[in-house]
């Protein structure tokens, strides 16, 4: 079984040493890199430390204004190090104003990336699952009027009440990733494994479904490193 993981989940290494963050997990044994930022580096140094340790890219966490306001750079940028899926992770979406905004702005980039071969999707927290300030559900809003495929996080979605479960089976059509992803049932990150989310079940029915995984842990116990070695474990055991 192959698994990506999310690199914000070792930040405290990636951070200071992206180079390394990439060799570590490479050596833990997951197969593909979501990327959570860059850190400076340029497009062929990452392309290169890829190409280097033997692992490949799923997608990127990149923010919506690195796409509206630096298009031509952010395009060129995922081009070379070889990205087909562009996924904005979250954004302030807590008016009526701004969820239309943000609505029409996906709704121009969606087909413009498409011609690049890239593909645009959209990373849920929980609060996208309860009303915004002015009264709308913003997940129902951003599925029933953008273009934007989905990457369900698992875990957030658990956390706001939702079975993440019959999301992945509403949503298939529309389901680029999902997040695997584990807590204490709030706030507070676990270990795959290690807290009360059903990792398991959303696990046997991503490859039921055939849906990528992306393990995201984000805890930092006692380091990333050693969390996500022991996410790989626990997955391993399954």
């Amino acid at each position: 079984m192959k698994y990506s993981i999310q690199l914000y989940s070792v930040r405290d290494l990636a951070s200071n040493d992206l180079e390394a963050a990439i060799r570590e997990v490479a050596h833990i044994g997951y197969s593909a890199i979501e990327f959570a930022g860059f850190f400076s580096h340029s497009a062929s140094e990452v392309s290169g430390w890829l190409k280097k340790y033997g692992i490949g890219i799923s997608g990127t966490h990149t923010g919506w204004e690195e796409i509206a306001d630096n298009y031509d750079d952010t395009l060129a940028f995922h081009k070379e190090i070889g990205n087909k899926y562009i996924i904005i992770p979250g954004a302030d979406l807590s008016t009526a104003k701004k969820l239309d905004d943000f609505i029409t702005m996906v709704n121009t980039y969606v087909p413009k990336l498409k011609a690049e071969g890239i593909t645009l999707g959209f990373h849920n927290h929980y609060a996208e699952f309860a009303p915004n300030n002015d009264g709308q559900i913003i997940y129902d809003e951003l599925v029933n009027r953008s273009a934007l495929s989905l990457e369900i996080d698992t875990y957030w979605a658990f956390k706001a009440g939702k079975d993440p479960i019959a999301l992945m089976k509403k949503y298939a059509d529309r389901l680029i990733f999902v997040h695997l992803k584990d807590g204490d049932g709030g706030m507070g990150g676990r270990a795959l494994g290690e807290g009360i989310a059903p990792v398991k079940a959303v696990r046997k029915k991503a490859v039921e479904m055939g849906v990528p995984m992306v393990v995201e842990s984000e805890n930092l116990n006692p380091n990333g490193i050693d969390e996500v070695t022991r996410c790989f474990k626990y997955l391993a055991s399954l």
